[in-house]
């Protein structure tokens, strides 16, 4: 996830016009960061970076990291991710469903989640 994060921040930025459509292949989300992985691959190709936390998802809807609202994500597979991520909890120790979560982040920044 670092070397994913620091090779998006150097990298020179470009956004896609907005519609552009991304697909997310969920076969292997069984954790936080394979999630934050695998979404940065969705959007920006092999190796990208979207974010690795949901402050840091936010901030890269806002532009400069490869994506322009509205635009759509084909979230592939989505049963593996709610197999494994809602045991996620928060820092005290409570239940989060963190998918949720990040649904709702990505609609608020105006990407449209379809799964299959």
């Amino acid at each position: 996830m670092d070397l994913a994060r620091e090779r998006g921040c150097r990298r020179a930025r470009h956004d896609r016009p907005t519609g552009h459509g991304h697909e997310l292949d969920g076969r292997h989300i069984t954790d936080v960061p394979g999630l934050y992985l695998a979404l940065g691959e969705a959007v920006n190709g092999p190796g990208g970076y979207f974010g690795g936390c949901l402050d840091a998802l936010t901030d890269c809807l806002r532009g400069t990291f490869g994506y322009t609202a509205p635009a759509t994500l084909l979230r592939r597979d989505a049963a593996t991710a709610r197999e494994h991520l809602p045991r996620v909890l928060t820092p005290d120790g409570r239940p989060y469903d963190l998918i949720a979560e990040v649904l709702d982040v990505l609609a608020k920044g105006g990407m449209q989640v379809t799964l299959a």
